[in-house]
């Protein structure tokens, strides 16, 4: 009789289920898209229960396959799942969401990042990493939460993330039980001390968020709970089985991409483009003011990194195939748009596109999406080229800012859906000048949540272990000389245009 973990992933676009077996293969999985909402200009919005709704289907879609394969879902030993670690929900004391689930995506709290950050404090940056808030924060859109829903302000009892909110409901847990795993924490951006793992009294007095509202701080791999009776016969999943606390996604794609150890880097190509590099704690240089770059801990105790982001990164790629080129129920088509741009030279015959489709950010946050410089011969595979070279040129700004503190990046592991399309993967090697591989295991955070989970209810004993023995390298991108001086003249003119942009918009 072997054993059987459940993990999902639930990011932006979809949410992903899987189970894999003792030896972490996969035996099955599902996926299933989210609804994003924008009911105002630059408000995202999407709704934390249809995210618990897809994990339970999910659930149920897996537990379908294992009997169709003639496995016994009563050989499942543990739960555990991953969610977005900027965005959070208000619920009340049955822990049910009462405010919509805002995340990273969202822009709305702008204002009020302009006003914290003329109070000119030190103590973000000294206790979090993070001297700068963020419109993208947790921490940000509790306030604005706590200012403008009247139900909460009346019934309100935690604020929690995606994952969070799903495995309490999973276990049928309240308010007084909501949790947060000490790498989402932080997430949060604001309000903790990164080192202790725990929240900041004083920085939640000046956030004015009474601790109250926060979730108690635990371990990814403690036990929160069991499957409750309801769950378990709404998706055939045997009642009782462990659930671990979880973990953040871009923690977990950190992991599932070998990233055990300072000094790597890792591509995270999801829907939030994510530039990661690990390191054994703050550094000063990274985390001063006006750096753009966030610093989180990572799942693993003592573990640490900074990312870099394009917000609307991977969103900007689905944009364009459903709304430009029509094709919303055709993802193959992803695959049609590369090909075709492939034979379109690096640069893009001068053709510029921002990527910015929520707004941009620090010095450029006037600035919005757009296409530049078109002519009659430009078209699709123009457009979609210069759609994938306009990230990677944000990734460059990143990567410039990473090597003048002195961490040499010669090795960029890209992972989860964006790590599929080699023209991509490419075109990163060349502007950012460096090797770039993928792994067989593209969207790691899964396979992850299901060696953590075996580790919790104590099938592995060594846990560092067990995560490095799931790599394989599949492809390798060496970067080209000719292209990488093409993209430092590009990269240079679309520096020109976005600065004066920004004085006249």
């Amino acid at each position: 009789m072997g054993h059987y973990y459940i993990g999902f992933d639930a990011g932006t676009q979809s949410v992903k289920v899987a189970v894999y077996d003792e030896n972490m293969k996969c035996i099955v999985k599902s996926s299933n898209k989210t609804t994003l909402k924008y009911p105002h200009p630059g408000w995202v919005e999407m709704d934390a229960d249809e995210y618990f709704l897809l994990t339970k289907l999910g659930i149920k879609q897996c537990i379908k396959q294992l009997k169709d394969k003639k496995v016994d879902p009563k050989q499942i030993k543990a739960i555990m799942g991953d969610g977005i670690i900027c965005g959070v929900v208000g619920i009340d004391d049955n822990g049910k969401a009462i405010t919509p689930y805002i995340n990273y995506l969202d822009s709305r709290t702008q204002g009020d990042v302009e006003k914290l950050k003329k109070l000119d404090l030190d103590i973000w940056g000294r206790e979090t990493g993070n001297a700068d808030p963020s419109c993208m924060f947790p921490a940000l859109h509790a306030r604005w939460i706590l200012e403008n829903i009247k139900e909460f302000q009346e019934r309100g009892k935690k604020f929690v993330h995606n994952a969070p909110y799903i495995l309490m409901n999973l276990a049928g847990l309240k308010s007084s039980d909501a949790f947060i795993d000490w790498g989402t924490m932080s997430g949060w951006g604001l309000g903790y001390r990164v080192y202790e793992k725990e929240w900041s009294d004083e920085q939640l007095d000046l956030l004015g968020i009474d601790k109250s509202y926060m979730p108690k701080i635990v371990k990814p791999w403690d036990i929160i709970g069991t499957l409750s009776e309801s769950v378990a016969e709404e998706t055939g999943c045997p009642y009782g089985i462990p659930i671990c606390a979880g973990a953040g996604d871009t923690m977990q794609s950190m992991l599932g991409s070998g990233i055990l150890e300072a000094n790597k880097a890792v591509d995270v190509a999801g829907t939030c483009a994510m530039f990661c590099v690990s390191t054994n704690g703050i550094i000063p240089e990274l985390s001063k003011k006006g750096s753009e770059l966030i610093f989180n801990s990572g799942t693993l105790e003592n573990t640490y990194f900074y990312w870099g982001f394009v917000r609307t990164g991977g969103l900007a790629l689905r944009w364009f195939k459903d709304s430009i080129c029509q094709k919303s129920d055709d993802d193959s088509y992803y695959k049609v748009l590369s090909e075709g741009a492939e034979k379109v030279k690096p640069g893009c015959n001068g053709v510029i596109f921002l990527p910015y489709l929520t707004g941009g950010y620090g010095e450029f946050s006037n600035v919005n999406g757009c296409f530049m410089n078109m002519s009659l011969d430009t078209n699709q595979f123009v457009l979609w080229r210069s759609v994938l070279e306009a990230i990677a040129y944000d990734y460059m700004e990143i990567t410039n800012d990473y090597r003048n503190a002195g961490i040499a990046i010669n090795r960029i592991t890209i992972t989860e859906g964006g790590s599929r399309d080699h023209l991509w993967n490419q075109i990163k090697a060349d502007i950012m000048e460096s090797e770039a591989i993928t792994l067989e295991v593209s969207g790691g955070a899964v396979l992850t949540n299901c060696i953590v989970a075996s580790y919790a209810v104590g099938d592995i004993q060594d846990l560092k272990k067990a995560l490095a023995g799931n790599l394989k390298i599949i492809n390798k991108y060496t970067s080209d000389i000719n292209n990488s001086k093409i993209y430092k003249d590009h990269y240079k003119l679309r520096k020109s245009v976005l600065n004066n942009l920004a004085i006249k918009l």
